[in-house]
């Protein structure tokens, strides 16, 4: 009879041992994506410092382009609202916009080669390419750290873990088919 009770003990024991170990990994997953977004919200708040001082070096060459320096403050605003509201849908189009907005103001630079010269510009240029490449290259690990996630708490045993302790799914950085298309620079100056 004592052998059945400690071999009973024994199941019990390894049981809570392993929903100990599975819980600690979804806990594990669950900040590796917060931590994901962290650093992608770092880069969209540099970036976000940098846009006004390109927008304000353009305007003391581009007198008469404000549409073009507005599209980029409205969509800079835009991402902005929707990293502070952690919105990742609404992140997506507004990073969409923004893309667009940059890539119209620097097609219109080309028409000023004092602006094109100026080593302000140029730097800011620079970094702001860089800042969109580091996003890119930090939305992939979002995404990746975010299929991990939603992939182990619907997985059995996870899921039931998963389920108790309330872990949630999180939503994917993505664009739509229309936000990946490159802009026509060729219909800008139609």
């Amino acid at each position: 009879m004592d052998i059945i009770i400690y071999i009973s003990l024994a199941g019990i024991a390894i049981a809570i041992g392993y929903g100990i170990m599975l819980y600690n990994r979804l806990v594990d997953i669950k900040h590796a994506v917060s931590q994901a977004w962290a650093n992608i919200d770092i880069l969209l708040k540099q970036r976000h410092d940098e846009l006004p001082k390109l927008v304000e070096t353009c305007k003391q060459y581009m007198g008469f382009e404000q549409e073009t320096l507005k599209q980029v403050i409205a969509a800079r605003s835009q991402v902005a609202t929707a990293r502070e509201a952690g919105n990742v849908g609404a992140l997506g189009s507004a990073e969409n916009k923004l893309r667009v907005g940059l890539g119209n103001l620097f097609a219109v630079v080309e028409d000023y080669p004092e602006l094109k010269a100026s080593e302000k510009f140029q730097h800011l240029q620079a970094r702001i390419t860089g800042l969109e490449n580091s996003i890119a290259d930090r939305r992939e690990y979002y995404n990746e750290a975010v299929r991990i996630n939603n992939v182990r708490i619907e997985q059995f045993p996870d899921v039931i873990i998963a389920n108790w302790f309330k872990f949630k799914p999180r939503d994917l950085l993505e664009f739509s088919d229309a936000d990946k298309q490159d802009v026509n620079i060729g219909q800008l100056f139609g």
